[in-house]
């Protein structure tokens, strides 16, 4: 074996390793919360580069959000693989999309939405609907709208739809029945038609339809792309399935990553059943699971266990890392004095020493980091809230990005110097703080001139996959899945919050299990009322 693939392979347990010299499909691995997945399936990639079994330019690694494509380049980068192609689905869709249309549709490419809420607005107007356009109804309508469009309903499929797959509809602080998301749906599509946009999911609707019926194209796509990495396969959905199927054709060098116990997208159309059943598709599929916890301490992995064993949601973790502090739940009176108490805890955390964006504090609702944000900024706590806003599209950002391309042609020498001077004119930003941060941790990974780090923007920005902002993070529970930090605090989980409304139970434990697995060491959970039932089923109360 040659020195480097021996290499890659001695980084790994042997679990992963098992996962990383089965280097033809079909593939799928299980894999827990914090056992090295990431890790698994990049050291898989450039393996099977390295002992020849595929040329680089031949993979397509999908990945379910941005970050995880960035993360997954980064990783093959420093692994001596620079050029796979690592994308979302929508991504990996888009480009196809754009590159062929001139040659399948003609004319201008139709402008993409980027959010919905826009439109939307317009649409409850020409569908007389008497609801309020606040965002928080705008992205719940636009949340009914995409699991229909994902599943392949038309607006005049939606009504039965929904009793059929007895889909709770819950829009907030209205009462919005499916007759009416589906009059808000259709003169949503209309309105897209009569000013040429298009969404996201039309996206992966008009590529899948493009491959469907140009056999040309299909042809080309499937010469480019031989070799493929699906991670996060239980929240495909039925729509993203459906492409994947025309990518691959009848080849089988697929490997697919994901965890049941993770499932929390089946409200979006995701489902765990292409997971569950891939070996009825590839009977001949090998199975191999990664069951090592390395992102958390023995006392919250044991946490996390006891919500699988409980609901047999799936396979327990092994805990590697040394003991840490045990998980608490601690009640408060009312949800005013648990921000606030929060707020307090967290300023002791930044003055024993945990950095600010080591901290992350997670809710199930949208309205519940309102209040933390409000409160911690008050308490002159720094914080984020993670969300859909295009970072790359702020017009600092913009600027900042603009004087680092100035200064790249003139680099020479020590480029970060060159970075702090080409920033200066824009003080100690969140935005400068970021890129500063990025470009450490790049250079430690071997980024050497501020060129290569102009490509990463770029590539980020593509992407959307933004950096690290400084700052306690604050984010919904969905939002934080693929994520982690040092400490977390898992705030409002009350009996009435969590199980939210009437939502499956098991997504919601599943839900609870996430945010408990995004904590490396230390794991804080509050609530005011009634706690949640899974609180008990945790052994926390």
């Amino acid at each position: 074996m040659a020195q480097l693939a021996q290499g890659i392979l001695d980084a790994l347990d042997a679990e992963q390793r098992a996962v990383a010299t089965a280097v033809r499909g079909p593939v799928c691995v299980i894999a827990g919360a914090g056992t090295g997945k990431t890790r698994a399936i990049t050291h898989r990639l450039a393996y099977a580069v390295d002992i020849g079994v595929v040329d680089p330019q031949r993979i397509l690694a999908l990945t379910f959000t941005a970050r995880a494509a960035g993360e997954m380049r980064t990783r093959l980068r420093a692994l001596g693989v620079p050029n796979v192609a690592a994308r979302t689905f929508h991504s990996a869709a888009l480009k196809q999309l754009m590159y062929f249309w001139p040659q399948v549709l003609g004319g201008r490419f139709p402008s993409l939405l980027t959010t919905k809420t826009g439109f939307l607005g317009e649409a409850i107007t020409r569908a007389n609907i008497s609801a309020t356009k606040s965002n928080t109804v705008l992205r719940d309508v636009a949340g009914e709208i995409e699991w229909a469009k994902v599943i392949g309903l038309a607006p005049d499929e939606y009504i039965k739809a929904v009793d059929d797959y007895d889909r709770p509809i819950r829009i907030s602080n209205n009462k919005v029945d499916a007759t009416q998301i589906a009059r808000v749906y259709e003169a949503y599509e209309s309105l897209k038609k009569q000013e040429r946009a298009i969404d996201f999911e039309d996206v992966l609707l008009l590529t899948v339809g493009m491959l469907e019926e140009e056999r040309e194209v299909r042809d080309r796509i499937r010469d480019q792309y031989r070799y493929f990495t699906v991670d996060e396969y239980q929240d495909v959905s039925p729509l993203q399935q459906r492409l994947l199927d025309l990518w691959l054709g009848k080849r089988e060098d697929i490997c697919v990553v994901g965890d049941p116990a993770q499932t929390i997208y089946s409200f979006a159309g995701a489902t765990p059943a292409f997971l569950l059943n891939f070996t009825n598709k590839y009977p001949q599929a090998e199975v191999i699971r990664l069951s090592s916890g390395y992102r958390s301490t023995p006392e919250i992995i044991n946490t996390a266990n006891s919500i699988l064993r409980n609901a047999n949601l799936g396979h327990e973790l092994d805990p590697i890392n040394s003991h840490g502090e045990k998980p608490k739940a601690i009640a408060f009176n009312s949800e005013k004095q648990e921000v606030q108490e929060l707020a307090e805890l967290i300023k002791q955390d930044i003055a024993n020493g945990i950095a600010s964006y080591e901290i992350a504090v997670l809710t199930r609702t949208n309205s519940q980091l309102e209040n933390l944000e409000v409160t911690l900024s008050g308490a002159g706590i720094e914080n984020q809230i993670r969300s859909a806003e295009r970072f790359f599209n702020r017009a600092e950002v913009k600027e900042i990005i603009k004087a680092i391309r100035s200064a790249s042609v003139l680099s020479e020498g020590d480029w970060l110097a060159d970075l702090r001077d080409a920033m200066k004119p824009f003080g100690e930003s969140e935005y400068v703080r970021a890129f500063m941060q990025l470009a450490r941790e790049l250079e430690n990974e071997g980024t050497t001139s501020l060129r290569a780090f102009l490509r990463e923007l770029e590539d980020r920005a593509e992407q959307n996959n933004p950096p690290t902002l400084p700052g306690v993070a604050l984010a919904t529970l969905h939002a934080a899945k693929g994520l982690e930090w040092k400490k977390v605090y898992l705030a409002g989980v009350c009996a009435d919050v969590l199980p939210w409304g009437n939502q499956p139970l098991d997504e919601e434990r599943r839900l609870f299990y996430v945010g408990v697995t995004r904590a490396e060491q230390s794991l804080v959970i509050s609530y005011y009322g009634v706690p949640s039932p899974f609180l008990a089923e945790a052994g926390l109360i």
